[in-house]
């Protein structure tokens, strides 16, 4: 967890659960899984079992003794709608988010029909905004799903974009995170998917931010698109979540 979240579009991180497994092609070089499989094994360490699934209920209440309002991205290190994560331990998730709300909560999930599963049993206040991330065009169909959820802001994170989005429909859409991938054995990116996002997402009102173009490293190639920085938040639609400039 983090109070000073190095991620552009975020300010905290709050991992509640830590640890995932691969589900499609954008978890092929997953920045969490290289960071906590390097501990494994180190006893005492908070990823000694390295990245395997891990419920952590004593940091469900970290949130509530904030007392400065936060953008917070929940589950950076994991999946909150993992098939392993109990149903309880999710909605207890959402208790400490209804209770937490000085705060905003960003989450982001590749379950997407987990997700429209357990949606109608779970409380979806204004601060909470809910996520899927699509990479290439056979994922596409994720924002069908995250459509069904009636949170306050509903965003696709195209990160790492791995191919052009064609079939994307952003209809019932208020964001969209796009980016290259980094790492040492990362898939470079094309000019062109990254360009066509941000103007479908101009004609069609949807918030674009544009992260990095990848690298080596998350910084080697910069954040400009077409000559400027895209660092647009959502304004809600459905609810009055708090968006940060």
């Amino acid at each position: 967890m983090s109070d000073n979240s190095r991620i552009e579009w975020t300010e905290a991180t709050w991992n509640p659960v830590t640890g995932c497994s691969k589900v499609s092609p954008g978890c092929a070089h997953c920045y969490a899984e290289t960071f906590a499989e390097r501990w494994r094994g180190i006893p005492g360490h908070a990823y000694e079992q390295g990245f395997d699934l891990r419920l952590w209920p004593e940091r469900l209440e970290v949130p509530l003794r904030w007392k400065r309002p936060r953008v917070v991205f929940v589950n950076s290190m994991s999946d909150l709608f993992h098939e392993d994560v109990p149903e309880r331990f999710v909605a207890d998730v959402f208790d400490v988010m209804c209770r937490a709300r000085q705060h905003t909560f960003q989450i982001l999930t590749k379950r997407h029909e987990r997700l429209a599963e357990l949606a109608p049993s779970l409380p979806w206040p204004s601060n909470v905004w809910m996520g899927v991330t699509v990479e290439n065009r056979r994922f596409v169909h994720r924002a069908d799903y995250l459509r069904q959820v009636p949170a306050a802001v509903r965003f696709i994170s195209a990160e790492p974009l791995l191919g052009p989005l064609e079939g994307l429909d952003l209809g019932g859409i208020d964001w969209l995170i796009a980016g290259g991938e980094s790492g040492p054995h990362h898939r470079r990116i094309d000019a062109a998917w990254a360009t066509d996002l941000r103007d479908r997402c101009l004609a069609e009102g949807v918030a674009f931010f544009f992260k990095q173009w990848g690298g080596h490293r998350p910084k080697s190639n910069g954040r400009e698109l077409g000559g400027r920085h895209w660092d647009d938040m959502p304004a809600p639609t459905r609810g009055g979540a708090l968006a940060i400039a």
